[in-house]
């Protein structure tokens, strides 16, 4: 009877300790997505728009990757730059140079009213402002009725960012 007491105990302490991990590991990645909500980063990253430039989008009306060595945290993410020019004005303007719906994809937005990635390839300025799109498939969608798209996505945006 007692080595059945402790070998019952041995294995209570063996489920504790996996379930103790287990939860660890739950509020590990509930935290990340809490954090990683306001700009879109992508799975295990921290880097905003994949690590491309915003501010060539703008400058060169081009999707450009970044270097690590031109790197900046702002909105409790990392965004790299092609040059330290792109990095200082970015700091200086920050705003201007951000995604549309933290880089999540515009037509996911508008019309399903969710969070699908934005792909730093699939991108568009309107009046101003750089907006993502998921693939080629889903800009193109997209393309169709900017002006609606941007309206319904407008409304959606704010009640999106206010639940979890």
């Amino acid at each position: 009877m007692v080595k059945r007491n402790t070998f019952d105990r041995q294995i209570f302490k063996a489920k504790a300790v996996g379930l103790h991990a287990s939860l660890l590991i739950f509020l590990l990645f509930f935290t990340i997505e809490i954090h990683a909500q306001d700009f879109y980063t992508g799975f295990f990253s921290d880097l905003a728009l994949g690590g491309y430039d915003a501010v060539s989008y703008f400058e060169k009306g081009e999707a450009e990757k970044g270097q690590k060595q031109f790197e900046v945290e702002y909105g409790g993410v990392k965004w790299r730059f092609h040059s330290e020019a792109h990095r200082q004005e970015f700091k200086r303007f920050p705003e201007k140079y951000l995604p549309q719906y933290g880089g999540y994809c515009a037509w996911a937005v508008s019309e399903k009213k969710s969070r699908a990635a934005g792909d730093p390839e699939y991108w568009k300025i309107v009046d101003g402002k750089l907006y993502l799109n998921y693939d080629r498939k889903v800009q193109e969608l997209w393309l169709q009725d900017i002006p609606g798209h941007i309206e319904r996505a407008d409304l959606h945006w704010p009640q999106m960012q206010n639940r979890e």
